[in-house]
């Protein structure tokens, strides 16, 4: 896995660092942000938060030769619980990089690619029930419509809602492609970005997790 982390010194810097501070990387992602503010860590203590187990683990071993660390499964929005369970009520500094990581979407397997056939997935948490696959095959034609739009800024969202009900059952990424390509036809760009974020951001229900 090689994961590069975005505006990794920009980010690191408007930080300001303190070596005995207390910091929270509500991302942890790939680890990148977390290796260097890390480095700059003498008596302080890094708490990173991500829900993939799959970041975790590759973040540990990314991270193994720091002890001033504590790794939480968790998402983000269960921060301030988290941290007052571990005695945490006070921080110098956190760190959001919201979005997915490259890991995520180079992993078939997890359906979030556009450019690689598997089955609908894009939970970023996999204890979560919810699935892309699920959101296609069940919700309404009104309700995919919206968040389509709402989500995706998705111009012809009516249209894509309306032909993914007559093609159902849809399970896998290139099933949905078919019909973004054909309601898209001519568009710049690939014609299923937009509704591969909007699915993304409802099964992961990323807003809320915002405004929280």
């Amino acid at each position: 896995m090689k994961h590069i982390s975005v505006l990794l010194n920009e980010s690191i810097k408007g930080l300001n660092i303190k070596p005995d501070g207390i910091y929270v990387d509500a991302t942890l992602g790939g680890g990148g942000h977390s290796l260097e503010i890390l480095k700059k860590l003498t008596t302080g203590h890094l708490y990173a938060f991500d829900q993939d187990d799959f970041a975790l683990k590759k973040a540990e071993e990314r991270l193994k030769d720091f002890d001033q660390k504590t790794l939480i499964k968790s998402n983000f929005a269960m921060m301030k619980e988290k941290l007052n369970a571990l005695g945490v009520e006070k921080v110098d500094g956190i760190l959001f990089d919201l979005g997915l990581s490259s890991f995520q979407i180079d992993d078939a397997s997890r359906g979030f690619s556009y450019l690689q056939n598997n089955m609908l997935d894009m939970r970023m948490n996999k204890d979560a029930t919810l699935t892309a696959k699920e959101i296609v095959n069940t919700y309404d034609r009104q309700k995919l419509t919206d968040i389509f739009r709402m989500y995706g800024e998705e111009n012809n969202a009516w249209k894509i809602a309306g032909m993914i009900i007559e093609r159902r059952p849809i399970e896998t990424t290139h099933e949905l492609v078919e019909i973004t390509d054909i309601a898209n036809k001519g568009m710049k760009g690939h014609s299923a970005k937009r509704v591969f974020q909007a699915l993304r951001i409802e099964v992961n229900k990323e807003l809320d997790v915002l405004e929280k």
